[in-house]
């Protein structure tokens, strides 16, 4: 396995300290605040190493983020019980540093089971990942207008590849239609199982949502008067997948507004199978 890649599972991979109480650590890569997609996978880690039977598997979850996270020192995560049935169990974990909540987020599991199904279909005339630029290419482009802050983070080889069907340049955005498309895939083979897979793909979802409110505005990340921050995460994983085929992340972006901006998102195999759905709400102030 890529030695990136082993990196993030072992990100995921938390240490127990308690009876429902445990431990996460942050990457050391220059970044003044924890990333969200990191606290809500390992946030779904805690809850479901409190879910014994392995047939269960995550069918939703719903986080609000109440601090930015401190790289520099541990996570402490606490799961509650809340309750387990004979189909269903519910979980709650609060993120805790220094005595106080960053994260907290509500999770139910459920044993597989078939169903009356319906879903609606992926979007149409989609090029295929084969067709997008890789990230490499589109940082090649644009090299010049990195900072020499970023440039290091931007170089480092990535554990989930990404193609943008329609880029931007993040450094020099244009205002755009709140619509993207991103394929997204694990850099290298991973295991089979459901549950880290889920695990997975919720650290991905974090990585290009909330960029897709601010797209119609012509502002980016990396403006100094430009404030963004996730507000709240919510997932829905409809069928076991893999994440290391290609996944379509179609996103859109309905309403901003009061400083905050709404987005949705939905995971499709290359074969047209919706695999997953994420919403976000984040904070989206610019400064004069």
């Amino acid at each position: 396995m890529k030695e990136e890649l082993k990196d993030l599972l072992d990100l995921l991979d938390l240490e127990q300290i308690e009876v429902n109480m445990f431990r996460g650590v942050s990457p050391a890569e220059g970044w003044q605040r924890v990333y969200g997609g990191q606290v809500i996978g390992q946030a779904l880690v805690a809850a479901s190493r409190t879910v014994e039977d392995v047939s269960r598997v995550a069918h939703s979850l719903h986080g609000y983020f109440l601090r930015p996270g401190d790289t520099t020192i541990p996570i402490l995560y606490s799961v509650d019980r809340i309750r387990d049935g004979g189909s269903f169990n519910t979980r709650r974990v609060v993120a805790v540093q220094k005595g106080h909540a960053i994260f907290s987020m509500s999770v139910s599991f459920q044993v597989m089971e078939q169903g009356l199904h319906h879903q609606i279909d992926m979007p149409a005339n989609i090029k295929p990942p084969e067709e997008c630029a890789t990230e490499a290419e589109l940082r090649e482009a644009y090299i010049d207008q990195i900072p020499d802050e970023f440039k290091s983070n931007f170089e480092r080889p990535r554990p989930i590849e990404m193609r943008f069907v329609d880029p931007i340049n993040d450094f020099n955005p244009e205002p755009t239609t709140p619509y993207q498309h991103v394929w997204i895939k694990a850099a290298d083979t991973m295991p089979e199982d459901v549950r880290l897979n889920q695990c997975l793909l919720a650290y991905a979802s974090d990585m290009t949502l909330l960029d897709t409110c601010c797209r119609p505005h012509g502002v980016g990340w990396s403006n100094e008067n430009f404030q963004v921050a996730s507000l709240d995460h919510s997932m829905w994983f409809h069928r076991p997948f893999k994440t290391d085929d290609w996944l379509l992340y179609a996103q859109d972006s309905p309403y901003s507004g009061g400083a905050r901006g709404f987005n949705r998102g939905s995971f499709y195999t290359q074969e047209g199978k919706l695999i997953a759905s994420a919403t976000q709400e984040g904070l989206i102030r610019l400064h004069s």
